[in-house]
């Protein structure tokens, strides 16, 4: 559903795979830099097509890892801590889709990512989107993990733009009693284990609650406008714990295919990886 890090310019700190992993083309935690934001990313695997992982609100990188040992096998592999979340800078002002997908595409760029399959989680949906309509002859498919729920929904009326406007407010004066509730009862199934829950909701506990905050500041996007400009289509792997509505897409005349994964919360790829990893596969066959 924000300590100033200096500018670094080149790529800094490659580990190789010692501890984690024998293979030599395994690279963790590296930074580049993004008009004075630092980005930091792993990076794995060889191949002609790349799978560009990136988190969704409060989480980081490190949600991926599954995803990364499973398909960094066959394709090179890049996961990316956005700016403000996991070990990535801080330094700016602006939050927004915008923002972040050219960080999406600055990761793109500095690597020379080509053929690449954009994942997003969560908010990350809007970010691969925007970073695709920035990078067309780079970017090759676009699947988002657990959102694209509803698009083209009913304009808001003037009560929904008050209640939105209050439960804002009280986000950005009383975030962990906000959000952490919120999460606690409204991203996980039934069946989510405990480990994954205190996973989740001690990261969301420890985000910069002024960056958090303003992520989920209203900033213009139009899902299904933007969908048609990217001409590209939309792949789905949505949790079934809440409803996937595909009104919007045919009445936009979206291509798009959902897959879903029974019985998680939120975050199936931490939740069920074996049947996520199953299903991006089906995608990527799909799309090659």
């Amino acid at each position: 559903m924000k300590a100033i890090i200096l500018p670094i310019a080149y790529i800094l700190l490659i580990v190789q795979a010692a501890c984690n992993n024998n293979r030599p083309d395994a690279k963790y935690n590296i930074k580049i830099n993004d008009q004075g934001v630092n980005i930091v990313y792993t990076d794995n695997g060889k191949g002609d097509t790349t799978l560009l992982f990136v988190h969704g609100w409060c989480i980081n990188k490190t949600y991926w890892t599954n995803q990364v040992d499973f398909f960094s096998k066959k394709y090179r592999v890049v996961t990316i801590d956005l700016p403000g979340f996991g070990q990535s800078g801080k330094n700016r002002t602006v939050w927004n889709t915008k923002a972040f997908g050219r960080d999406v595409d600055s990761v793109i760029s500095q690597l020379n990512l080509k053929n690449v399959i954009l994942v997003g989680h969560s908010m990350a949906g809007h970010i691969v989107l925007q970073a695709a309509i920035n990078a067309p002859t780079r970017v090759i498919a676009l699947v988002g993990v657990d959102n694209f729920k509803g698009i083209g929904g009913p304009v808001p009326t003037k009560k929904d733009t008050a209640d939105y406007k209050l439960i804002m407010d009280q986000l950005k004066h009383h975030f962990k009693q906000v959000a952490i509730p919120y999460v606690n009862q409204s991203l996980f199934y039934k069946t989510t284990a405990d480990s994954i829950k205190k996973r989740v909701l001690n990261d969301i506990a420890k985000a910069d609650t002024v960056i958090a905050a303003a992520c989920m500041e209203f900033d213009g996007f139009n899902e299904a406008e933007k969908l048609k400009v990217v001409k590209r289509k939309l792949y789905l792997i949505n949790s079934d714990y809440t409803k996937t509505d595909t009104t919007g897409f045919k009445k936009n005349n979206i291509a798009y295919k959902v897959m879903y994964i029974h019985a998680t919360g939120h975050f199936p790829m931490i939740e069920k990886p074996k049947e996520f990893n199953d299903a991006l596969a089906q995608v990527i066959g799909n799309i090659k």
